[in-house]
């Protein structure tokens, strides 16, 4: 029995290792990802969405707080592969773990099911998960900037605006498709696949078309994301979301399409609306839809049960399930009326 005790005592710091390398190589492989499209504001180099936020605040909820050391280190590895260690650094990486740590913290204190299946954690990650937890990384990011004199100070608030709504742009968009793929059943069920590779292909063909034609089309997506959160809620309303802001931030980083002709901090505002609101009505459409289904099903299964006990009391019978109720004591036995 020692010996069984001894070897997990051993495992347990092994797989602390292995899980912490986990989340930084999901941070770091994350980051690269997002340094492929970029825009410029002021000087400064953003990304419209910063897919590791979202990594973070997912990892944090599935393995707790324990996980945030990779954050930190998956934050390091990809500073570096930008530039050179200095002490500004140093801040870049306590914002950067602070924002989806104190984000966790803000969830789990209002009680945030990683099902999502509430309109109020839509709305809790939407607000506290994402737009709240976030101010932290932007304002010590873009703060430090003008510090150490990257940035110029009248610089601060586009350049901030830009930093918060991408970091809160992975939360929204990122975090939901993890937790969604966590619990994700496999193999998964295909009754309805007819029906998804039809709006797969409505999808594929309408939003690059919206996002790359010089006439403004991008109003065109809203009616089929609302379209495929009726029909598949979170699962499908997230995954259209995230391909039709990916294409429009494809878009905007190549000056085409809806974004031509548009100066930085004009592409920064109309993209970052666009995906902003393509997230929002995808989170809390969805989340809706699958509180009130869930709602009615609650409902018709009391319903069921009710209509069974009535139709079990009816006959005379004790409903099934349940013993017949055991005689009292002041019952009058068979034959001697009234206890005589």
């Amino acid at each position: 029995m020692a010996a069984v005790v001894a070897i997990q005592d051993l495992r347990r710091p092994g797989n602390y290792v292995l899980q912490t390398l986990a989340v930084a190589a999901c941070y770091y492989a994350a980051g690269r990802l997002g340094l492929l499209r970029r825009l410029v504001v002021e000087g400064a180099v953003f990304t419209p969405i910063w897919p590791p936020t979202g990594v973070a605040v997912a990892c944090l909820l599935v393995f707790g707080l324990r996980c945030w050391p990779g954050i930190t280190l998956g934050a390091l590895l990809v500073v570096l592969s930008l530039t050179t260690l200095r002490p500004a650094v140093i801040g870049t990486l306590a914002g950067n773990t602070a924002a989806p740590v104190c984000a966790y913290l803000m969830l789990r204190k209002v009680g945030f099911r990683t099902d999502l299946s509430r309109l109020r954690d839509g709305l809790a990650l939407v607000f506290l998960g994402a737009l709240t937890g976030m101010l932290i990384s932007a304002t010590v990011g873009v703060g430090l900037l003008v510090l150490t004199d990257r940035l110029a100070a009248q610089g601060f608030w586009p350049v901030w605006l830009a930093w918060w709504v991408g970091d809160a742009m992975g939360v929204l968009l990122v975090t939901p498709l993890l937790l969604l793929l966590r619990a994700a059943r496999w193999p998964p069920l295909w009754s309805r696949w007819k029906e998804a590779a039809g709006m797969a292909v409505i999808a594929c063909a309408l939003v690059p078309l919206a996002s790359h034609s010089t006439v403004s089309l991008l109003f065109l997506v809203y009616p089929l994301l609302i379209w495929v959160a009726l029909r598949f809620q979170l699962p499908g309303s997230i995954l259209c979301a995230l391909f039709a802001s990916t294409m429009a931030t494809i878009a905007a980083t190549d000056g085409s399409g809806p974004f031509d002709r548009l100066t930085d901090v004009e592409v920064m505002a109309k993209l970052q609306a666009f995906n902003g609101s393509m997230a929002l009505t995808a989170l809390l459409l969805s989340a809706l839809i699958t509180e009130q289904r869930n709602t009615r099903r609650s409902v018709e299964q009391a319903c069921l049960d009710l209509a069974e006990v009535l139709e079990h009391l009816t006959a005379g019978d004790a409903p099934r399930g349940r013993p017949p109720r055991p005689p009292k004591a002041t019952d009058s036995p068979p034959g001697r009326p009234g206890g005589q």
